[in-house]
């Protein structure tokens, strides 16, 4: 178990107060209908999404846009399909949050299947520490949580904004791993994996311009990439794996796929490593890319400044 002090968030007095109130509703929401029937709360989740699809919004367009960006050669009527389906699981995505926030541990373990766990084993038992490798599929809150009681994790993330939400969210993503590092915690990071702990990072957003290149991904020749990722896979004894969370089509539960080690990554060249990462995130995002994060704006940034915004 590592040392590192990770500063949990604790209950305040102050998050009674007014301004709270509406996060106290959802959260009451949420977590009444995470008690409700798994299946049943897939299909709530479906009419959300509908729901959400014809509200439309700036989500919608992002995702509209990022779909023509990545499948320009794809027909118009199968993206539609995919932007209907993504908001359809992101309406599910919302009812997930709450079974990984609050689902007793019996009821979570029986709808994760692990799959390469022997990947980190192996690692493990040779000294390395492990870099797993995700992306934002829209799964991502519940099999964080499904993951661990295979495989206690580091995580690191992004707190919420908001500090009654931060206060659930770090104590549900916590419930069955070892602990979090906020993103700016980098040597937070580096330390676990001198441990020998196995850690999650997220390289598919659009950070912004520090500590990216502008590499290909998909069919955007210029898209913002992080080169955050080689500050860890380069320490000494660090093996890196894709893992790739997603939901069963048969309504069993999910699938966790935890990859061999990347072969000969990382290099000494970092454009080269970050190309690299962003093509295994495209083969692992088109397994089921209707259920990826596609409402990201995921190529805001541009190579300069002056350069107008894709999604205008």
């Amino acid at each position: 178990m590592s040392k590192n002090k990770v500063l949990q968030p604790n209950f305040k007095i102050s998050f009674l107060l007014p301004k709270y109130w509406l996060t106290w509703i959802g959260v009451f929401i949420l977590y009444s209908i995470s008690w409700l029937p798994y299946r049943l709360q897939l299909g709530l989740g479906r009419l959300v999404g509908r729901l959400l699809y014809k509200i439309g919004g700036s989500r919608k367009k992002a995702a509209e846009t990022n779909l023509k960006l990545c499948f320009p050669d794809m027909s118009a009527g199968e993206r539609d399909r995919i932007l209907i389906e993504n908001f359809k699981n992101t309406g599910i995505a919302l009812f997930e949050t709450g079974m990984g926030w609050w689902w007793p541990d019996w009821r979570a373990k029986r709808k994760v299947k692990v799959v390469g766990l022997e990947h980190i084993k192996s690692a493990q038992q040779q000294g390395h520490g492990v870099l797993l490798l995700a992306m934002h599929y829209l799964t991502i809150e519940f099999c964080c949580r499904g993951i661990g009681y295979s495989n206690p994790m580091v995580v690191f993330y992004r707190p919420h904004n908001n500090e009654l939400m931060e206060y659930f969210q770090f104590r549900g993503r916590g419930r069955s791993n070892k602990y979090m590092l906020g993103k700016r915690d980098i040597k937070g990071m580096i330390k676990a994996l001198h441990e020998g702990e196995t850690c999650v990072y997220l390289p598919d957003q659009d950070y912004g311009r520090n500590r990216s290149l502008f590499v290909p991904f998909f069919n955007v020749p210029d898209a913002a990439s992080t080169t955050g990722t080689l500050i860890f896979a380069r320490q000494p004894n660090v093996k890196s794996h894709m893992v790739i969370p997603t939901r069963n089509d048969d309504g069993s539960g999910y699938t966790i796929e935890i990859m061999p080690a990347l072969e000969n990554y990382p290099t000494d060249n970092d454009q080269n490593d970050v190309i690299r990462i962003n093509q295994e995130l495209e083969k692992a995002i088109m397994r089921k890319p209707e259920q990826y994060m596609w409402l990201h704006r995921r190529f805001k940034t541009r190579p300069n400044k002056s350069d107008p915004s894709l999604y205008k």
